[in-house]
């Protein structure tokens, strides 16, 4: 009975504050940390690849909260190069779960009506074939769409993004195409992974901890960061739209 009284009073809460939220500035481009699908399954007593298979689907509810309030780019943290550590069984599940969800992407009527455009970043040939295949079929059934650009870390190591981004001055400085004398941040920028996309105003990340884990080190020198103790699969609209209204209320200085 309480539950059927509070839904409309929540209801009408999370109207007031989109409401709100769209009337005043929103990130351009937002990266999500999305931890807590093994702890969600715990709680509910599932396997945790289910807890997975729950985090993915909350992906697209999340493309569409985005686009409902303006935001352009999403960066979303999938894996990690420290998860292929994790059980060999478990990997597995998570690996299919990839490729049925960009398999799914590439033929989704809502990612097309919306044109958004799907990239993954991070080193992506350490995936089995089949996963990488599904992450070519993503990219280039949506590679013209420029509505809203979702961004993919997967196989994603801040440090190792950064490295590769070194390696490829380093042969530029040996081959004589760059001098040393002229490298700047925005040399080492067009050779990050997320080349071609701003750095995130706002990272959030789920399930309590507050650390950002590898995630988007060069990008995020000047993000706002908001934890949310909510774990990703039970991650609400009303939750989303608090992490845009803090944002919102912060006043950035970017060190002045």
């Amino acid at each position: 009975m309480a539950g059927i009284i509070l839904r409309p009073i929540y209801s009408l809460y999370e109207y007031r504050l989109l409401r709100n939220v769209k009337k005043r500035s929103v990130p351009v481009h937002i990266g999500m940390i999305m931890d807590g699908n093994r702890r969600a399954a715990i709680a509910l007593r599932i396997l945790p690849w289910e807890g997975h298979r729950m985090g993915a689907e909350k992906v697209d509810d999340v493309i569409e909260w985005c686009i409902d309030i303006g935001v352009e780019t999403a960066t979303l943290y999938a894996f990690s190069t420290e998860n292929f550590q994790r059980p060999p069984g478990e990997l597995e599940r998570l690996f299919d779960l990839f490729e049925e969800f960009l398999n799914n992407v590439a033929g989704d009527e809502r990612i097309h009506k919306n044109r958004v455009r799907v990239r993954a970043i991070g080193k992506t040939e350490l995936f089995p074939t089949r996963v990488q295949k599904a992450i070519e079929n993503a990219e280039e059934s949506t590679k013209k769409y420029d509505g809203f650009l979702l961004q993919l870390a997967m196989a994603y190591g801040g440090r190792e993004e950064v490295l590769d981004a070194v390696r490829r001055i380093a042969v530029d400085v040996k081959s004589g195409v760059i001098e040393p004398d002229s490298i700047t941040e925005e040399t080492l920028r067009k050779r990050l992974y997320t080349n071609g996309s701003p750095d995130p105003q706002l990272i959030i990340r789920t399930s309590g901890e507050e650390r950002i884990s590898n995630f988007l080190l060069w990008q995020s020198a000047y993000s706002e960061l908001y934890f949310c103790e909510t774990n990703w699969p039970m991650f609400r609209r009303i939750d989303f739209l608090r992490a845009i209204r803090t944002y919102q209320d912060r006043e950035r200085r970017f060190g002045r």
